[in-house]
């Protein structure tokens, strides 16, 4: 039998004493010199690996939900919504839009671009498109059909989006392998934030009470959408009473008494402005008028919530290691806010509940994804002002701006210009573009901005800047009306960045879709006919919202830093290691980034 020896420590400490000392001094330069000549492989095996991807990026949005909701009603929230994205997210308190007007359209379409309007091109709800001659939103689209919807019903897509997304950018790193779908009752809140390249979009039909898309994103509804939809899950809903979620006395206490003078509520479907609401739509069974009713209720929230976590499962997000993302748009407080407005016990109930259905869906993901492996991100895409009625009762100067007369000064301003001679029929009427409302033509105004008709402008060889003066100047004597801009001031870039509200007209100002003159309002004043409750202004109460940010690589905390919607994606970016959307100008918010 062979032996191997080993020597002994003792023994080898003896042949280690009996080496002559330049050996030894040899040995340790040579051990010395070993780190520096490594190779790349071992320097690579010792390099750590990049964390993975979250497998879920979920964007909460709460259409119409000011910042200081979160505030005058946080005690009254359930431990797993609202308190656990402040407890477990980063949040920043001082986050408004930075741009003009504040409506959906505009924040869907700047959330998960990091783009303003001027770059994303989504200026507005709906504009005059010059090329067509026509009245267009942000996402309607004549080359597409509806699915799910009536025949007559009209497509969307997000064609007139200008920027790429954050779930663009992940299915191009990831050659498609990333589903990305856009959800909510309102098309554009649906589309905007999914992007131009994502999977799917559904959104709510009035018409037939239905979850609907478009042919951009299949030629077909998927099979489980269509299971949904037959199952009619929102009729359950005919004759349900909204009545308030907790004592009433505490609805007295932060919102003050139920139908205040100020809640003109009308055209309500046989609802009142009163608790409790029966949700018929004056129909007497299911239908339009009662799908139209259901809007205007937290019960639309739920049906959202249910087609959310069904697409969670029928479409198996954040089950792999290719990053998924599901956008989610609430938009029940909208309907409710502008019925009722901000300070009303109708408002204060929709956000209570919001709070329980955004918890449900976070635990519905943590039982499917885990929260662990979900990138959440929750704000608004707009605030609204205090009903004007309200305001002035309160001292603040509440008041509305009619449509007619703003019209009517502009045009007596224009004649009195270009006619002095008042020739009949006057040469300079239709100077201000008209265009055909429910068979009656009218001047377009819309969005606080005017645009001229450039046709008769060239016919009568009128300057464009001239008249842009000349309505400016007439425009600034109505009484409420506290700026304006025109359209050469904005494209020359004549207006100070550190003036925050000239700062928002132009970075709402995109030159293809944007009027001619661009008229702000006074604060807590309404500009041109409206509902009861709106937004849209360039003030703290349109523009402050939330900005919450949690998952893995946040710190969370609360954060004083000025921030904006716009900072969303370009940190979402950063986070996932991909490319920023192309058009982005938000910034990466570094403070609540873990190094």
């Amino acid at each position: 039998m062979a032996y191997t020896f080993f020597p002994s420590s003792v023994t080898m400490r003896r042949m280690t004493l009996r080496r002559s000392p330049r050996r030894v001094i040899a040995l340790v330069f040579c051990l010395a010199l070993i780190p520096f000549f490594s190779t790349p492989l071992s320097r690579a095996q010792r390099t750590t690996a990049p964390p993975k991807r979250p497998r879920l990026v979920l964007l909460v949005v709460v259409d119409q939900f000011r910042y200081d909701y979160l505030e005058r009603f946080g005690d009254l929230f359930g431990p797993n919504g609202f308190r656990r994205l402040l407890r477990d997210g980063a949040s920043w308190t001082q986050a408004n839009y930075d741009h003009f007007p504040t409506y959906t359209a505009p924040g869907h379409g700047t959330m998960m671009t990091g783009a303003y309007p001027a770059e994303s091109g989504i200026v507005a709800n709906e504009w005059w498109d010059r090329a067509s001659g026509k009245r267009v939103t942000s996402v309607s689209d004549e080359t597409e059909k509806l699915l799910g919807g009536e025949a007559t019903e009209a497509a969307s897509s997000p064609r007139r989006l200008l920027s790429s997304t954050v779930g663009d950018e992940l299915r191009l790193i990831t050659n498609d392998r990333s589903k990305v779908i856009g959800i909510s009752v309102k098309d554009r809140s649906a589309i905007l934030p999914a992007g131009r390249h994502a999977n799917a979009a559904y959104w709510w039909s009035i018409n037939t009470g239905n979850m609907v898309s478009s042919t951009y994103y299949f030629n077909e509804l998927p099979a489980w959408v269509n299971s949904f939809n037959n199952a009619k899950p929102a009729d359950k809903y005919f004759g349900a009473k909204w009545e308030r979620l907790i004592s009433e006395s505490e609805y007295v206490k932060r919102a003050g008494p139920d139908s205040p003078a100020w809640e003109t509520v009308t055209n309500a479907g046989g609802d009142t402005n009163a608790f409790p609401h029966v949700i018929t739509g004056g129909a007497k069974s299911t239908g339009r008028g009662f799908y139209w009713a259901l809007d205007y209720t937290p019960f639309s929230n739920e049906l959202l919530l249910s087609f959310a976590q069904q697409a969670i499962v029928n479409e198996q997000l954040g089950q792999d290691d290719d990053t998924d993302v599901l956008t989610v748009s609430f938009s029940a407080d909208d309907y409710v806010g502008h019925r009722y407005g901000p300070y009303s016990q109708e408002v204060m109930d929709v956000t209570l509940r919001v709070d329980r259905q955004i918890a449900e869906l976070l635990d519905f993901v943590q039982s499917r994804v885990g929260l662990s492996n979900t990138l959440v991100a929750f704000t608004a895409d707009h605030g609204v002002s205090p009903i004007p009625e309200h305001a002035a009762a309160l001292g603040l100067g509440g008041a509305r701006i009619k449509t007619a007369d703003i019209l009517s000064a502009l045009n007596a301003a224009v004649s009195a210009h270009y006619n002095p001679q008042r020739k009949s029929p006057d040469p300079t009427a239709d100077y201000l573009l008209r265009f055909i409302d429910a068979g009656t033509k009218r001047e377009w105004f819309l969005n606080g901005n005017v645009y001229f008709n450039y046709d008769a402008l060239k016919r009568d060889g009128v300057k464009l800047d001239e008249i842009s003066q000349v309505v400016a100047a007439a425009a600034q004597t109505i009484p409420g009306v506290a700026r304006c801009f025109t359209r050469a001031q904005l494209l020359r870039g004549a207006t100070s960045i550190t003036d925050p509200i000239e700062r928002r007209v132009l970075h709402g100002f995109y030159p293809a879709r944007s009027g001619d003159v661009v008229v702000i309002a006074e604060p807590y004043k309404y500009l041109g006919d409206t509902i009861t409750a709106t937004h849209g202004s360039p003030y703290s109460y349109d523009t402050h919202v939330p900005l919450i940010i949690m998952g893995s690589g946040i710190t969370p905390g609360r954060y004083f830093e000025p921030a904006s919607p716009a900072d969303i994606a370009p940190t979402l970016a950063a986070v996932l290691r991909i490319t920023s959307p192309s058009n982005a100008t938000g910034r990466v918010l570094l403070e609540a980034l873990r190094k």
